[in-house]
């Protein structure tokens, strides 16, 4: 038998290379072009987004399934996330427009299985919602199973579905506080919490130097949740025409849980499938077709284009110091908003929307002063979402007039640091050590590695005691308000908006729309547009800018844990050890997780 050579059955080294070479050019060929057609592909179609016509007799369809901001996110935002690709404010002013729309006979709240906004955005749309029904207009509302928030929203609807096999979460507001303290004492993490001593009320520290709440603690959430829910069942009371005292015996015995005894004590009128609405729509109706939020929005125009303005700028998330993107409220940001729309000529009013349970008081001192510079030369009005406690307190005190919804969460005037020392885990479950040379006795002072020395606790004392008097002068000199009685509602305590008016530490109960409103009485202007500010950047704009920025502070733009039950999402333990870690110097923030709603 012939012997084949070596050669033929071993390729050399040398063509080994060049087949490689021109496999992996080839390679990068196709995927440099893959990514030029996909984001090619991508610009196109954010760009391409054209406005669809409004059929007559249309439902206009609201899906919460999804997060929702406050402001309409980017194109890349809405390109990226899962969230709604229509802003909490844009939301509202698509349903004021419907409500004269003579192509939209009504409009029907889908809820599925989720529902994204808690109290404050909740209590905002079911306004929107109201002011609608005086159109004469029906609402229709599904869910394939209502949560007590989704409930509050649907109950002012005219006909309420509910999946056969779903259930009504109707059951009064319960908190559920998470406490890390024993997992950090396993782990061999000592925690110390620093805070004024008449803090009592500014709990956001306990949960990684307590296992349980105080007795302050407890006093406080008890109070606004009591409160929240009181207001919650009043207003389903008279939706729905049933006593106040009779929905606490339905809440407490759990006697709307399952569908057929949420029909039967009346809380819905009707259990069926979402396939049935469609024909509820048309035979009730005469509904022929839905159009989306999305698609119905693509279609609205300014009301006027009038050369005055009001800008609204988003205060929305953690206040966190220096820029980034995502949702949270960075200092050099929203800084420079208010110091621009202060000196736009065009701009006469400033509607400043503060959603956010606090954070770093530097960031917060910074966003402070900027408003009481911006009120020198025009009004500012706050608008509060959900929650504007602690920071997100400070930065609104000092605007010419406050409005929160009744549920809002507000108030939680204090602060507080959290020191960890990790020298201890390191070494027990590492077998890492340390040493140290020093200049002065007092070198290491800040060092996570070693306990604090008195000299540092003292220092931090004194440090958080400052502050705690310059926040309440913040909101006494804000407020027209004495030090001594803003001393005595402060001391980190959370209220209610319905509690805060009382308290003087707002002015109006009311949503956006009524900030809006409000800026323009004090503008003393009739004819104006309220924009955005500052304007939507372009896709390649934004894209660079973003680049710019990737080296500084980087936030999803997903809901986190944010304190106080305002957003719940991710996962609670991950979020908070995050927090635990990036945490620095003093924070002014409220931080209950109520996980029950």
């Amino acid at each position: 038998m012939a012997q084949i050579s070596s050669e033929k059955k071993h390729p050399t080294f040398g063509k080994i290379m060049l087949a490689s070479g021109i496999g992996t050019l080839i390679v990068l060929i196709l995927v440099g072009i893959f990514k030029l057609l996909l984001f090619f592909g991508i610009i196109g179609s954010l760009g391409s987004s054209k406005a669809t016509t409004v059929a007559k007799d249309s439902f206009l369809k609201l899906d919460l399934t999804k997060p929702i901001s406050e402001r309409s996110p980017s194109e890349i935002d809405s390109w990226m996330n899962e969230g709604s690709s229509i802003g909490f404010s844009d939301m509202l002013r698509s349903i004021a427009t419907a409500a004269d729309d003579p192509n939209i006979k009504g409009i029907y709240i889908y809820m599925g299985s989720t529902y994204p906004l808690s109290w404050g955005k909740s209590e905002e749309l079911r306004q929107a919602l109201v002011r609608f029904c005086d159109s004469g207009k029906p609402i229709l509302a599904y869910a394939d199973g209502y949560t007590q928030q989704g409930y509050f929203v649907a109950s002012v609807a005219d006909s309420i579905y509910l999946n056969p096999s779903g259930m009504l979460e109707f059951r009064g507001i319960a908190a559920e506080s998470l406490f890390f303290k024993d997992m950090l004492d396993r782990l061999a993490v000592k925690m110390t919490l620093v805070r004024p001593k008449s803090n009592s009320f500014k709990s956001a520290g306990e949960m990684y130097t307590m296992n349980k709440m105080s007795d302050a603690n407890r006093t406080q959430i008890r109070e606004y949740i009591s409160s929240i829910w009181e207001y919650v069942v009043d207003q389903v009371s008279e939706a729905r025409d049933i006593a106040p005292e009779r929905l606490n015996d339905i809440a407490s015995e759990l006697d709307a849980v399952l569908p057929e005894d949420a029909l039967k004590n009346n809380l819905i009128d009707r259990l069926c499938f979402e396939s049935s609405i469609r024909q509820v729509m048309t035979d009730s109706y005469g509904g022929k077709q839905t159009v989306s939020l999305t698609d119905y929005f693509k279609n609205l125009v300014p009301d006027n284009i009038s050369k005055d303005k009001i800008a609204i700028i988003y205060a929305e998330g953690d206040v966190i110091p220096g820029s980034g993107f995502g949702t949270a409220v960075y200092s050099d940001k929203i800084t420079k908003a208010l110091d621009d729309a202060a000196k736009d000529d065009k701009i006469k009013a400033i509607v400043l929307r503060v959603n956010s349970p606090g954070g770093a008081v530097t960031a917060s001192e910074i966003m402070t002063n900027a408003v009481i510079r911006a009120r020198e030369k025009k009004p500012v009005i706050v608008s509060m979402g959900d929650v504007a406690a602690s920071a997100g307190y400070e930065i609104s005190c000092n605007a010419n007039y406050i409005v929160a919804e009744p549920t809002t969460i507000t108030g939680s005037i204090g602060v507080f640091a959290t020191i960890p020392e990790v020298g201890g885990t390191l070494k027990k479950y590492l077998g890492i050590t340390t040493d140290t040379v020093m200049t002065n006795k007092n070198s290491t002072a800040m060092s996570i590695l070693r306990p604090l020395s008195p000299k540092t606790l003292d220092l931090m004392q004194r440090n958080v005691e400052e502050f705690y008097t310059v926040f309440v002068n913040r909101v006494a000199k804000g407020r027209g308000l004495s030090y001594d009685f803003v001393d005595s509602i402060a001391r980190g305590r959370v209220w209610t908006g319905r509690d805060a008016l009382k308290l003087g530490l707002i002015d109006a109960l009311g949503g956006l729309d009524d900030a809006i409103c409000i800026a323009a009485d004090s503008a003393g202007i009739k004819d104006y547009m309220a924009i955005d500010y500052p304007a939507p950047q372009s896709f390649l704009d934004e894209l660079k800018n973003r680049k710019d920025e990737s080296s500084g502070n980087i936030h999803s733009s997903s809901p986190i844990v944010a304190g106080d039950g305002v957003w719940i999402g991710g996962d609670v333990m991950v979020n908070t050890l995050n927090r635990i870690c990036e945490t620095r110097g003093l924070q002014a923030r409220v931080e209950f997780f109520i996980v029950n709603e």
